[in-house]
């Protein structure tokens, strides 16, 4: 076979070749176009013979039952707590003293002079004693202490008699060194001796004044 055969048949194979090719090609492209035909009339269809149905409204819902308010119950009375009391002690207060002020006094008129006292009435007639004064004295007066204590001695005394002749008063001048002898000394003349009163010019009596001394002597056992 000669080289121009050869050629010949080779391009009448590549021919053949696209020829197929495109015969393939297009019947693909039928088959898919008709396919997708059918695919899109059916769908039509299947619009139009299609029914929407709306949804019943859903049922309404009972209305919720009342909400039951609960009424707090009442406070609890809760009595507070006691009082604690602590004791403070407050400081100490520091006062500083202030001198008072100085007090001026103005000074009063003299009073005029007292009128002079009248005198006392003259004594015509002293007071005189009824008796022996130391007579009224025994060893049963003598003091149990100052028996026991060994003390004796003398003891002085004025006495004041008055208008009815009984003593009034009686004070020691001077003491026996014994207060035990000293005190029954004045409660003896006291309660026992009796006087004459005293009297003034004209007679009437007045009161007066007089002395005496009581020695007091250990009693003999």
């Amino acid at each position: 076979m000669s080289y121009a055969n050869r050629k010949q048949m080779s391009s009448n194979r590549t021919a053949a070749i696209i020829i197929v090719a495109l015969i393939h090609v297009a019947l693909g492209y039928a088959l898919v176009t008709g396919l997708a035909y059918n695919v899109l009339k059916k769908a039509a269809e299947d619009l139009k013979t299609f029914d929407v149905e709306e949804e019943p409204p859903p049922p309404e819902e009972p209305p919720p039952p009342p909400e039951q308010t609960e009424v707090p119950p009442p406070p609890q009375v809760v009595a507070p707590p006691p009082i604690v009391r602590t004791n403070v002690t407050a400081p100490p207060i520091i006062s500083t003293p202030v001198a008072p002020p100085p007090v001026i006094t103005p000074r009063a008129a003299p009073a005029p002079p007292a009128p002079p006292a009248p005198p006392p009435p003259r004594v015509s007639q002293a007071a005189k004693a009824k008796g022996n004064l130391p007579s009224l004295f025994s060893n049963d007066d003598y003091p149990q202490s100052a028996i026991r204590n060994e003390e004796q001695g003398t003891t002085a005394v004025r006495l004041t008699i008055g208008t009815d002749g009984r003593v009034s008063d009686c004070s020691v001048t001077q003491s026996s060194g014994s207060t035990s002898l000293d005190s029954t000394t004045c409660s003896i003349l006291r309660r026992r001796a009796r006087f004459t009163p005293a009297k003034d010019q004209a007679g009437n009596p007045i009161s007066d004044t007089t002395s005496t001394r009581i020695r007091w002597v250990l009693p003999e056992e």
